[in-house]
This record gives structure tokens, sequence and C-alpha cells, in this order.
């Protein structure tokens, strides 16, 4: 690992997916980018697993969407079920893109993909550096790290995550709510009894359960409920496909991978860009993972903004910077509204669950519901 240098054209704090994807892009087009990230190593969980096809459309710019479309399984079909009752099929196979379908992959994947490709090109992660303070002229800002160095650039962008020191610091404050629900998260094996090929929203009675697959064979369990166990087990994940899954069948837990469990943030930044400092990613957005939404909205950052740069660091034009401050938040501001509108459908009280689950059956007979519901989902209706 090579020394932290004192100066560079773009530093990046934070190495998560949206990070990474940032420096690719700078450093495919020559630019001199530097990663830090206070983790010592990157994480080896799976955390978001859904990559949508707008994602992949924009991935192509910086040389990875193929190569990552290759490790992920290609679902054609998101299906809202009660039971073995089909409420709300939706598809993506007819949708207008070179990737008609939803890529499940887990993150770790993606991000091992991206670094992959960022040290192809010369770049490095370096680790373990937590920012600790910023300060901006009239040519960059400089960031101090925990080990008291600090690094000189033109531009920092802040890509670490929701509680990001970055954009605190910067004065880039984020405006909205916690939402009292508890979620449950569990990658296990089962043996049989769920599809491989798409992924499952069921609406029963007792609430929620997502079930999508996993390239490794796995499977993806997510649900609302009251109070969500740190780690949950074999018999936990049973009791929650028992009751809320398929009926016919039995599908039995063989083992739980890893499981998680984590609360609902609704934010986004009152502001993307303060001079030299810039947010992208969860620093900027963070909102329910209804329609596995987040880290694809931050990927998209990432690619917008690395093209931005580079035109203010060839041009010395900040234009593009503004539009991408402005834009990115609206285009945030919208997939919020969207995962909170469809968190809320989902986690209805129960005495109104039997009429929305009637209701959406009878709205799936409507093609053009079911396609905007698509395009929405897929990233394409705004492209």
């Amino acid at each position: 690992m090579s020394r932290l240098p004192e100066q560079t054209e773009v530093l990046v704090v934070g190495a998560g997916p949206v990070g990474l994807a940032l420096a690719v892009s700078l450093a495919a087009i020559g630019h001199e980018v530097t990663v830090v990230d206070k983790q010592a190593a990157g994480a080896n969980t799976s955390r978001a697993a859904v990559v949508h096809a707008r994602t992949l459309e924009m991935l192509e710019q910086i040389g990875v969407a193929e190569r990552l479309a290759g490790l992920g399984i290609h679902a054609k079909r998101f299906t809202v079920r009660d039971g073995d009752r089909d409420l709300m099929p939706v598809a993506f196979d007819q949708l207008p893109t070179k990737y008609p379908y939803t890529l499940m992959v887990p993150q770790n994947v993606t991000e091992q993909v991206l670094l992959d490709r960022l040290e192809e090109l010369g770049g490095q992660v370096h680790r373990p550096h937590a920012a600790t303070g910023v300060t901006q002229n009239a040519d960059g800002a400089v960031v101090t790290l925990d080990t008291g160095d600090e690094i000189a650039a033109k531009y920092v962008v802040a890509a670490d995550g929701m509680h990001s020191r970055i954009r605190d610091l910067a004065g880039l404050g984020d405006t909205g709510e916690t939402l009292e629900l508890s979620f449950s998260l569990a990658d296990v094996r089962v043996e049989d009894g769920l599809p491989a090929d798409q992924v499952l929203l069921y609406f029963s009675t007792p609430g929620i359960l997502v079930v999508a697959p996993l390239p490794d064979g796995s499977f993806r369990l997510v649900a609302e409920v009251g109070e969500a166990p740190e780690h949950p087990d074999v018999a936990y994940a049973q009791q929650l496909l028992n009751a809320r899954g398929p009926r016919r069948t039995t599908v039995r837990v063989t083992e739980v991978i890893w499981g998680s469990r984590f609360r609902i943030h609704e934010r986004v930044a009152d502001r993307y860009r303060n001079g030299r400092v810039l947010l992208a990613g969860d620093s900027a957005h963070t909102h329910s993972p209804a329609g596995g939404q987040g880290m694809n909205l931050g990927l998209r950052d990432a690619v917008t903004l690395g093209a931005a740069l580079s035109t203010a660091l060839k041009e010395g034009r900040e234009d593009q910077l503004d539009e991408y401050a402005a834009n990115s938040r609206a285009e945030a501001l919208r997939v919020v509204a969207l995962a909170g509108r469809l968190t809320r459908l989902a986690t209805a009280p129960t005495i109104i669950r039997p009429v929305r689950n009637a209701l959406l059956h009878l709205l799936s007979y409507l093609p053009a519901v079911r396609r905007n519901l698509a395009e929405q989902l897929a990233g394409i209706g705004h492209r």
C-alpha cells in the first residue's frame, strides 16, 4: 500500500459502491483521484442486493456493467403475493432497455467488481483513515484525517454514508425522519419451494416478507416485525416463512448465512454542494429499502458526478456540478417518495390489509399500471 498523497485532484471519502464507482469514473478519464475509507477492510456481507436496469445502463459508461451482470441472477419478474395468490405481477422483460431484468447480486460482489476495475486503472483505497475535518479555499479543500495527515484536493466528495462527517462539517445538513418500523434481514439456505428467478413480496396478515434469490443459491428474507432480533436464527427465519410465505408448500430453512436488523430513515440533504465539497450516495439520501432503490440511486449519482467533475477539472466550468446538485437531489426526492409509498402500502394497518390486497389484485388487470410500476422500479421512468 502506497503512502497517502498530500494533494490530489479529487478526494473521495468512503469506499462503498458509490465511492468506488465515482473513483472508477474519474480514473478512467485520466484524473488523479484518492479514495480513503475508515474501515480496515471492505465489508463482506451482502446488504444491498439489487441492481436495476437504469443503473446498469449508466455503469456501462465506466466499464463494469457486463462484468457485473455476469455475476448475478437476471430476475425478470417481481410479484406481490398473498400466500400462493398473485396480487400484482410486475414483468421487466418487456422494458425498452438492454437489461430487461432486475439483477440480483450481493453488494460485496458489486464492490469487488468496482475495486477490481479501479485497481486495473491504477487506483487504490487507503485504509483505515477517517475524515475528521475539512476547510475550503478558493482553489479547493483540505481534509484532515484521524491520523493527523492532511490531503489537499481540488474537490472533495463525501461518499461516507448516512452518518457522513464530511457532510456535516460542510454544512450540508439533511432533513427527514426515522420511521418507527423495525425490519429483520436474513440470508438463508432452504430446501426447494422458492423460485430462483424472481423476487417475491408477500403481503400477509402478520406483515410483509420479501424473498429474493441470490447467486449462490441462498435467499434474502426481509420482514417488517415488531422487534427484530440482532442475529436471526434458523427457527426465526422458519417462523417468518411459515407465517407469511407460501401456504401450499412448506419451505424448510436449513441455514442462516448472515442476518441483521435495521430501522428506516427517510432523509435527503438540504444541498448536495457547498463550494468544493459535494455529496453522493447515502451521505446525500437515505430511505426505505422498498423496491431496492438506495444503492442504485447512489451509483447513478457517482457516474453523473464523475462526468461533471471531469468537466470542472478540464475546462474550469462548474455549471455541470450545479446541475448535478440540483437534478440528483430532485431525483432523490422522487425515489424517496416512491420508496415511502411502497413501504406504507406494504405496512398498512392490519385492519385494512384485506382491502389493500383486493385493490392490488384488481389493479393488476391494468397493463398500464403494471408497466408503470416496472419502469419506476427499473429507474427508466425518468431517464
